[in-house]
């Protein structure tokens, strides 16, 4: 596996790297099969220190885990225990979904856009119908069933993910309601 760690603005030093690449390597080694790359990221906000991990897997799938401690040994060991937290709960079906696909997840280029939230004038009206644009960047959007797009949302502790059905190759969402359920959106079932 390939690890990514690096600090903003920061030191990360070697004996800090060593630490991450065993624990991490044994909590990702244990509950997935064959995974690819680790990106690792400490920061600092005020007086504690931020560790945010990436971990890619062959099937496609991405886990994502954020912790915040006052040390940034503690910041590690408690983002470590969340991705193992996440791991453990879906191994059957990482390793469900790894035996029932031969090739790893197709992922499309799509473009992503960051838009300016709304000037209003004096009569709470907007200035403009168009949206400004403050950034553009390129996303990419996986092909899924839908039980794998489930899967990857929770796991990647993202609030709604949009998708290339494998079943219709339609563009869709499944995203968390406010209830605690799943939403599945399927514009091509609209009739």
């Amino acid at each position: 596996m390939r690890y990514q760690i690096s600090g903003k603005q920061i030191d990360i030093g070697a004996a800090l790297q060593q630490h991450v690449k065993g624990e991490l390597g044994s909590v990702v080694e244990k509950y997935a099969e064959r995974p690819t790359e680790a990106v690792v990221v400490f920061s600092k906000n005020a007086h504690e220190f931020v560790c945010e991990t990436t971990v890619h897997l062959s099937t496609g799938l991405t886990a994502q885990a954020r912790n915040h401690a006052t040390e940034i040994y503690a910041a590690f060991d408690g983002c470590a225990d969340k991705m193992e937290k996440q791991l453990r709960r879906y191994k059957r079906r990482l390793k469900d979904h790894h035996r029932e696909r031969a090739q790893p997840v197709e992922l499309y280029g799509a473009s992503s856009y960051i838009l300016a939230s709304s000037e209003e004038s004096a009569d709470g009206e907007p200035d403009s119908l168009q949206p400004m644009i403050i950034a553009e960047m390129e996303t990419k959007v996986p092909e899924l069933s839908v039980g794998e797009a489930v899967m990857q949302m929770e796991i990647g502790g993202a609030p709604l993910l949009v998708f290339r059905n494998e079943g219709n190759n339609g563009i869709n969402v499944v995203y968390r309601r406010d209830d605690g359920n799943i939403g599945w959106i399927d514009p091509q079932n609209a009739k």
